[in-house]
């Protein structure tokens, strides 16, 4: 009889065998968020802008990961705003992210540079390993917060090649007076040995190096370089990777839309950023290949690895420049410190292990 008291006040009614309970009304209302993205680079352009691990595959992964409750519109460059003023439109609002590479703020704040690629510095894994591991992700929302921005790293290229040459290059005299594209820390390394540094976006780099109004220029790697047909252009491909080790795509959101989502929302858009930025490299190495082999047999290509004694320059020029640059700026010279530290350590567990292999490989 105390049994049945006991689940007659507790809502709960028993005829015969079965039971019948009185769920509580739960309301599961969720939210629902439109957002916009721009984009650094024009339509069409695998990896940059479309294809597996894109910024618009980002926007798809997120829309059916979060069930249709954060949806990106997408505008690739010129789309909405002009190539390289994401950066301006996160911070006043006027889009909620923007996909590019954080080298192109050089000018707003010089330590963002170290969140793309730094000049004989870490490769993906690397990289990814100070980021997601050992603090540097921490370091870059340090950095931006008080912008009112947060970044996630989004893509990565993977080493890139020395760039596109009009003429041959013997020695280190050859860069002086050379009119070159060339973005981020190796600009200013390149400045040191008399080059003309050029800032292009990726779209008018063909043009400019047929004309002759530059003389060399550095965009990707084979797939990417070929598809804007830089072979037409000029037919001295360099290659060591110095400048860029690993070049990573910067998804940059307002702080004010971030901390609008939910924190489910929040570790999906983390989730597939990350899911994007592993595709984009794996696709990267899966063709880069092929078309190296492509512009070498077919288009006349002379694809060549850069003098040793111009290696050694750069490598010397490099450190002088960025230890001046951090110098001048305790937030830089935090990023640097932090970067640096990093880089020796995972220099000391690469050197028994890629190194050794690649030498027996090889």
């Amino acid at each position: 009889m105390k049994r049945r008291e006991f689940l007659a006040k507790a809502g709960l009614a028993t005829a015969g065998s079965s039971a019948i309970v009185a769920a509580p009304n739960v309301v599961s209302a969720q939210e629902s968020f439109n957002f916009k993205m721009t984009n650094a680079y024009p339509p069409g352009a695998p990896f940059y802008t479309v294809g597996p691990g894109s910024p618009t595959d980002f926007c798809k992964k997120l829309e059916v990961m979060s069930g249709g409750r954060l949806k990106i519109q997408h505008f690739a460059a010129g789309e909405l705003i002009p190539a390289l003023e994401g950066f301006d439109a996160v911070q006043a609002g006027t889009v909620e992210m923007n996909a590019a590479n954080a080298y192109f703020w050089a000018g707003k704040i010089f330590a963002a540079q170290y969140f793309t690629t730094v000049p004989f510095g870490l490769n993906f894994q690397g990289v990814n390993a100070w980021l997601y591991h050992a603090g540097g992700l921490e370091l870059w929302h340090e950095l931006y917060k008080p912008l009112g921005l947060i970044a996630f790293p989004m893509g990565n290229t993977g080493v890139q090649m020395t760039g596109w040459f009009r003429k041959p290059i013997n020695s280190v005299d050859d860069f002086n007076g050379l009119k070159m594209r060339i973005p981020g820390l190796a600009g200013k390394v390149y400045k040191e040995l008399g080059v003309d540094v050029k800032l292009l976006p990726g779209g008018e780099i063909f043009p400019a190096l047929e004309r002759g109004v530059i003389d060399a220029a550095e965009f990707v790697g084979p797939f990417q370089d070929r598809r804007l047909g830089l072979q037409n252009a000029a037919k001295y491909y360099y290659t060591t990777g110095w400048h860029e080790p690993s070049n990573v795509t910067e998804l940059l959101i307002s702080l004010k839309a971030w901390e609008k989502l939910p924190k489910d929302l929040q570790e999906m858009v983390k989730a597939a950023a990350m899911a994007c930025n592993i595709e984009s490299h794996a696709w990267s190495e899966a063709n880069n290949a092929d078309a190296l082999d492509d512009l070498i047999k077919n288009s006349g290509v002379k694809a060549d690895v850069l003098p040793e004694e111009v290696v050694a320059k750069l490598r010397g020029l490099t450190f002088e420049v960025l230890e001046a640059e951090a110098a001048k700026d305790p937030r830089t010279k935090k990023v640097h410190d932090a970067f640096m530290a990093f880089r020796d350590k995972h220099r000391s567990w690469a050197s028994i292990s890629e190194k050794p292999y690649h030498k027996f490989l090889n």
